[in-house]
């Protein structure tokens, strides 16, 4: 008897009544109507009868207990293989239920998602490049990429850091005043390493590991240790490095201060104690920004003398020298402006005779008797400023001042201040009697500070004085 083409059902338990759905519906209710509406109905109680409202039929009765049968073993395994789906949708591990009974389960691993693993590759390979990559610093003005490509595979194959047929650089990527070059392989830019200080168009290049490697650092030999050839008279391996070691600090600044003044005076004061180690003078630039300036120095060596200018006094205040913030070297030995300027006054500061660390003082006896013939006519430079020289009351106080306190030193015959727009403007010039009076003023005055500023003593030809002739 096919089940699922008889006409419309009245399904009976007991007294009760339910009417199944529409005909259309009847192949799904013996299947899903049982569980999902009734799904604790007694199946031995089930009568299949006609409905009331369909052609009359043959009656199914619960005496025909084949079919009755039938449909509760159906039922049941329908009920019981939708339990476990159910179940296993809502365990979501797959576990299988045999009568309440839970068995043992499929322990699934985790795994990474598609992106996850595309980002990981994509990440390695950016540090794999990062690896092959290195930076050339020093380049002359108009490097070419394929020149300088060129000029460092040669240069390997011939140190043997590659081999003589190889091509160990791929590509090169030039920029204003530097490069950067890409490797073959992460070990050949550990052999690339070695060519840090080669000579190239008048230049020593530097090269070294970008700023965003982030690996161990590598052991390497610079070119000229490699090679055993020497840098070139004047060039530096490190320019970057070289200019922090010749900069200095200067704090404690005050608006009036320019550049060039800072510049002239704390010169002046090295020339004056002895701590420049060359003509001239040792300081050749100089940035201020607000309370504080920066000072570059010709040499390493005359910037770790400048340091003994620290405290001293200018305009009012007393500067702070000092090394700049990025300077990393080895802590400095030094003393003070007041230390410095007291053993120069005693004579203390002699060359060969300076303390470690107290500059290069160069103030020696030998270097005084081959300085001017002593005459009878002292120059003082670094007393005034033009400013000084432009109201008459002003310079007229400046005028009798000056011979008030030079006079102490001997018979002063004549004092000249030139004025504003003369030859020998802001410096000052004394006549004495004899050179033994003006040899007192030099000693008396080299050294001494006016208005913050270091005076400059020294003799001056007497010819030229009476002459004029100031410059």
């Amino acid at each position: 008897m096919d089940l699922f083409h008889l006409p419309s059902l009245c399904y009976t338990t007991g007294s009760s009544v339910c009417t199944p759905p529409a005909p259309p519906d009847i192949r799904i209710g013996l299947q899903r109507y049982e569980y999902d509406v009734h799904p604790f109905i007694n199946f031995a109680a089930l009568t299949l009868s006609p409905h009331p409202h369909q052609p009359s039929s043959p009656i199914v009765s619960t005496h025909n207990s084949s079919l009755a049968e039938t449909i509760s073993s159906m039922s049941y395994d329908n009920r019981r293989r939708e339990r476990s789906r159910s179940r296993e949708r809502e365990d979501g591990s797959g576990s299988s239920y045999m009568n309440g009974m839970r068995g043992p389960a499929m322990v699934n691993l985790p795994q990474l998602p598609a992106f996850a693993m595309v980002g990981s590759t994509a990440q390695q390979a950016a540090q794999e490049k990062i690896n092959r990559e290195l930076f050339v610093g020093n380049t002359p003005p108009g490097t070419s990429e394929m020149l300088l490509l060129q000029f460092l595979n040669g240069a390997m194959r011939r140190v043997n850091l590659c081999g003589p047929h190889e091509t160990p650089i791929l590509n090169c990527r030039v920029n204003t005043k530097f490069a950067f070059i890409e490797l073959s392989s992460s070990e050949m830019a550990n052999n690339a390493l070695n060519l840090n200080g080669i000579p190239f168009l008048g230049a020593v290049l530097k090269v070294s590991r970008p700023s965003k490697y982030a690996g161990p650092p590598i052991p390497s030999k610079t070119w000229q240790e490699l090679t055993g050839q020497t840098l070139p008279t004047g060039a530096v391996l490190d320019a970057e490095q070289e200019k922090i070691n010749r900069e200095l600090f200067v704090g404690n600044t005050t608006p009036e201060m320019t550049e060039q003044m800072l510049r002239d005076f704390l010169g002046n004061a090295m020339e004056q104690v002895g701590l420049n180690i060359m003509p001239g003078n040792p300081i050749t630039a100089c940035r201020v920004s607000g309370k504080f300036a920066f000072v570059e120095l010709r040499t390493p060596e005359e910037a770790a003398n400048a340091l003994n200018l620290n405290n001293i006094p200018f305009m009012g205040a007393q500067l702070r020298v000092g090394r700049p913030s990025k300077w990393n070297g080895p802590p400095d030995n030094h003393g003070n402006w007041e230390d410095i300027l007291a053993k120069y006054m005693s004579g203390e500061l002699q060359a060969g005779k300076t303390a470690p660390g107290e500059g290069a003082a160069v103030m020696s006896a030998a270097a005084t008797a081959s300085g001017p013939t002593p005459t009878r006519v002292v120059e003082l430079q670094h007393m005034l400023t033009h400013d000084d020289l432009v109201n008459d009351d002003e310079y007229n106080d400046i005028l009798e001042d000056t011979r008030e306190e030079c006079a102490q030193y001997g018979q002063l015959i004549s004092v000249h201040i030139p004025r504003a727009g003369e030859a020998g403007a802001t410096r000052i010039y004394l006549e004495y009697s004899s050179s033994d009076d003006a040899a007192k003023a030099v000693k008396g005055l080299e050294g001494r500070t006016f208005d913050g500023r270091l005076v400059q003593a020294t003799y001056f030809d007497e010819t030229k004085f009476a002459k004029k002739e100031f410059m």
